[in-house]
């Protein structure tokens, strides 16, 4: 009877056991989507998106089928409740691909590396969090962001990254390059890797031969939350590259492209584990716009069809597929929206691959849709000493959807613009010297300024930081900042490997805090698609300036190289010398010196000798052995002992 019973509860324990998996199985989930979109320069934008998500650990347990285990262990350990990382190469150009919607709002960053994050522990343990978690990432993705980890590399932002709570750090490494070493660790957190799915298109060398790409891991966990409404940890992980065709079409039409000639690879199927596999090609806008243009023009003739009608008779582009469905943009009422064309590759496999391919019919100008102002930033001055920082900013002419505040009047529009900049230490900034210029002339910083907080730098401790929000009018047409600084020294040690080519000031951050960017569709059901959800969400318009480049005062690396082979040289000669003396064997040579002596005299010596002796009147003698060798030997000895001696002394006493 025991056995029995005994039997009966391992098989309830091993029964609630697999059904708790089922569970957790059901509440994970992973998806991914690669949306195309051509751009206005010849160029393709390809966006993957995948996503994975979790449920929470308190009511499912923290083992995980799908969801990468190093991800939820750094979120465990360090408390982490929401980052970004990024790994970027190359800069997104904001007047040829946009600035304007949600994918250059949220994944155009700024070249190198780029990280912040935000923990849910006290104020006095955020930055410990910060260096620990810099050092798990560093190995986690084979880069230096451990560098990260010096108070002189990272800030603490108060409200340019929307959160006031102070546990978000800040940290930019302009310089680290990116290559493969960084993609693999990422791939390796997607379930099926690189091996199925639309990551098999991730081709490195197709990658890395584009103009820009980004790879961006975003991370938003609720886990300390133990309330019913807590949704778990969902990772956001997406690539952004901008390739450009190498089929020829001619220098008026849009070059055609497919998916083999972008990547070289077709998708053979998707992702096991994956509840979604979708590829969207999106017409933007404008080029919706443009399109409507042309189709008015040729009213006339029968065949003239709006653009989301046909896929294959549209007199303006062919697709080689028929798409699952066509996703129209609300617009408004001036122009009309995007248009998305969805396909899915739940169908394919390596005897039917999916390799869709766009062709172009007509030549089509368009443009892609620019934040408010388009910023950049340079430097002022000359030499070695002192300098300028200058932000520049100028209008683009989209002031739609501006708040028009009634506290400046009824009529006034107001812009506001929104500036992060962080400085490392041996760039002393004076911020008493802002300067700000409306259309060329100088205006008043306190009359066109709504807030701003300064945190200056301490040497060799903490960076500069400079948080403001500018309030400009809506007629502006350029705008400008100045600021003035110091260039410091650093210690030898301080400088990096090539300091001749320069230091890197991390780019400044513009953000609109009256513009927000995002699609709208029609139906409510696509929310429950990830990737369109996410571009339905409101994200604040954001860009990137230039990093700058600023030389510093540089000592001559090669002076200690030459002391120390000089000085190596003379101790050389002087030790060398020293045991030249101390270890040569005097006796051997003595024997030598004095068989050359005794050699007998040559028959004309002999001759001169006894004739002399004659002459003096004295016995001849033979000649004796004379000891002038080793005498003369020892002489040169100890002068050249002396010698290297004194050159030593004069070298030292010259150097002290």
């Amino acid at each position: 009877m025991s056995r029995l019973k005994s039997f009966l509860l391992l098989f309830l324990a091993l029964f609630s056991a697999t059904a708790s998996i089922k569970v957790e199985e059901l509440n994970e989930e992973f998806t991914e989507a690669l949306l195309l979109r051509p751009l206005p320069d010849r160029k393709v934008l390809a966006h993957f998106h995948f996503r994975s998500s979790a449920p929470p650990s308190q009511r499912y347990g923290r083992h995980h089928h799908i969801f990468p285990k190093s991800i939820y262990q750094l979120v465990r350990k360090f408390q982490v409740r929401e980052m970004e990382l990024s790994f970027t190469q190359g800069r997104w150009n904001y007047e040829r691909w946009g600035g304007f919607d949600p994918i250059s709002s949220s994944n155009a960053k700024p070249p190198g590396v780029e990280l912040w994050a935000e923990f849910d522990v006290p104020h006095d343990q955020v930055d410990d969090s910060w260096k620990n978690l810099t050092h798990a990432l560093s190995g986690l993705f084979c880069a230096s962001i451990n560098f990260l980890e010096r108070s002189t590399s990272y800030s603490a932002p108060h409200w340019s990254f929307g959160s006031a709570s102070g546990k978000l750090r800040y940290g930019t490494l302009p310089r680290e390059a990116v290559c493969t070493e960084n993609l693999t660790p990422w791939l390796k957190l997607l379930p099926c890797r690189d091996k199925a799915g639309l990551s098999l298109l991730m081709d490195r060398p197709s990658i890395y031969r584009g103009y820009y790409h980004s790879q961006r891991l975003h991370l938003k966990s609720d886990e300390s939350d133990a309330s019913e409404t807590s949704t778990g940890i969902v990772l956001e992980q997406t690539l952004t590259v901008v390739l450009r065709p190498d089929t020829f079409s001619g220098k008026v039409l849009q070059p055609n492209w497919s998916l083999s000639s972008l990547f070289g690879r077709s998708v053979s199927g998707k992702c096991s584990l994956s509840s979604s596999s979708n590829v969207y090609v999106q017409f933007e806008q404008n080029l919706v716009s443009a399109w409507d243009k042309l189709r008015e023009a040729s009213e006339a003739s029968d065949n003239a069809i709006s653009v989301g009608e046909g896929f294959q008779d549209n007199p303006l582009f062919e697709l080689s597929l028929p798409p699952k469905r066509v996703i129209r943009e609300s617009g408004n009422f001036q122009k009309a929206g995007s248009i998305l064309y969805e396909f899915s590759v739940e169908d394919s496999n390596q005897f039917k691959p999916f390799d869709l391919r766009l062709n172009w019919k007509v030549p089509v100008a368009w443009s892609s849709p620019q934040a408010p102002l388009q910023a950049s930033r340079f430097l002022l001055g000359s030499g070695n000493e002192r300098g300028a920082i200058a932000i520049s900013m100028k209008s683009t002419r989209s002031t739609d959807n501006v708040e028009r505040t009634g506290a400046y009047g009824e009529n006034e529009c107001w812009l506001r613009v929104g500036i992060f900049q962080m400085v490392p230490w041996y760039v002393k900034v004076y911020y008493h010297t802002l300067k700000l210029f409306l259309d060329g002339e100088p205006q008043s910083s306190t009359e066109n300024m709504e807030k701003i907080l300064v945190s200056p730098s301490e040497d060799k401790v903490s960076t500069g930081v400079l948080e403001m929000i500018l309030r400009l009018p809506c007629s502006v047409r350029t705008a400008a900042l100045t600021l003035e600084f110091d260039k410091g020294f650093l210690h030898i040690d301080e400088y990096p490997p090539d300091a001749n080519q320069g230091f890197d000031i991390p780019s400044a951050v513009i953000h609109f805090a009256d513009f927000v960017a995002n699609m709208s569709f029609h139906e409510n059901s696509l929310n429950q698609v990830p990737i369109l959800s996410k571009l339905q969400e409101e994200v604040p318009v954001i860009s990137y300036t230039e990093v700058l480049l600023v030389p510093l005062t540089t000592p001559d690396f090669s002076m200690p190289y030459n002391v120390i082979t000089i000085t190596c040289t003379v101790f050389a000669l002087y030790f060398g010398s020293l045991l030249n003396a101390l270890r040569r064997r005097v006796g051997e040579e003595e024997k030598l010196l004095s068989g050359k002596g005794a050699r007998k005299a040559g028959p004309l010596t002999l001759m001169i000798s006894k004739l002399a002796a004659k002459l003096r009147g004295k016995p001849w003698e033979p000649p004796e052995q004379s000891d002038s060798g080793r005498s003369s030997s020892k002489y040169k000895l100890i002068a050249k002992v002396a010698l290297v001696a004194g050159v030593a002394a004069a070298w030292q006493f010259y150097f002290q």
